[in-house]
């Protein structure tokens, strides 16, 4: 005997958890983004030498000499490097290279008041080695990051 409703099919709805998880998913983005906007970030002077990196990756080495440092960042397939002066102002002869093993080194050098570089080279399972100068004085590293 036929009737209305058949009995094999459930009669309640399979979209009610995922319409109460969706203005989540939804929101919380945008009120991240919105805060980002909204609330006041490091003002001038205010914000550290790592947070205004120019290179990707994360912060893998720093070696310091009398008139800066010698920064190396690394990612999975690149490394990086950036020569910072301990002192900023007038220009001076500044160099940064990093070369990878087996391959030709990226240089950068010229007269620069505040850093040189980014300097990259593909790096993927190869050491790198890597030079930095501030008016002449600098640091020089053997093989790393292998």
């Amino acid at each position: 005997m036929p009737t209305d409703t058949p009995t094999d099919m459930p009669t309640g709805t399979t979209h009610g958890p995922r319409r109460r998880w969706l203005p989540a998913r939804v929101l919380v983005p945008l009120l991240a983004a919105l805060a980002l906007l909204v609330l006041p970030g490091p003002g001038p002077g205010g914000s550290t030498a790592d947070a205004a990196s120019v290179c990707q990756g994360r912060p893998t080495k720093t070696y310091r000499f009398a008139t800066g440092e010698l920064r190396l960042y690394r990612t999975r397939h690149y490394a990086c490097a950036v020569t910072l002066a301990k002192r900023p102002g007038a220009a001076r002869p500044m160099t940064v290279s990093l070369q990878p093993r087996g391959g030709r080194p990226a240089v950068k050098a010229g007269r620069f008041a505040r850093q040189t570089g980014p300097v990259t080279v593909h790096a993927l399972n190869r050491c790198v080695r890597a030079y930095g100068s501030v008016s002449g004085q600098g640091r020089s590293t053997g093989w790393i990051l292998c």
